[in-house]
């Protein structure tokens, strides 16, 4: 049996973070760029090791990695306080990212990652949640059903010459 394990992250696991977040986000969207290149420019400037670092010491974003027989494979990152032009909600989180290697998808690690996602938002006093995500990302889409999540509207997002278009998901958390 597999031994999972989920830690909040400190500034020395950027790295780890760093390598995950580009693994993570190639297998996701690689296939979305025409451009390699825009997708190289992307990574090097998301998931360098400082700017994580930077990203952890901030008071108001909370990583996670989790781990699978100590090898971590995922991580998550919940920003505490995040208005969005598409809440009237007074103290908002956004969960920013949840990425598992897609070798490891079928653990039912999101779970665990969602559960003490929603339990820090509530220590917060945050009264709801939202995310983005990639409108054509159906199974990132059905996890989020999964979890009672409602569609509350669109965006586009460009990155390079590509531009993205993303659903906004929101979830109460009385």
């Amino acid at each position: 049996m597999d031994k999972i394990s989920l830690k909040e992250a400190t500034t020395k696991d950027s790295a780890i973070i760093a390598l995950l977040g580009r693994i993570t986000f190639s297998q996701t969207f690689e296939h979305t760029f025409r451009d390699k290149n825009d997708l190289i420019n992307y990574l090097n400037d998301t998931f360098s090791v400082q700017k994580i670092r930077n990203s952890i010491k901030k008071v108001t974003n909370v990583f996670w990695i989790i781990y699978v027989n100590k090898l971590p494979v995922g991580y998550s990152k919940l920003k505490l306080s995040s208005p969005s032009s598409f809440l009237s909600d007074k103290n908002p989180a956004q969960l920013q990212k949840i990425y598992i290697l897609k070798d490891f998808l079928k653990l039912g690690l999101g779970e665990k990652m969602m559960g003490a996602i929603l339990n820090r938002a509530t220590k917060n006093s945050n009264n709801c949640i939202w995310l983005s995500v990639l409108h054509t990302n159906e199974k990132a889409i059905q996890f989020y059903f999964k979890n009672k999540f409602l569609k509350i509207g669109n965006h586009y997002f460009a990155v390079g010459k590509e531009n993205f278009y993303f659903d906004v998901l929101y979830k109460t958390l009385n």
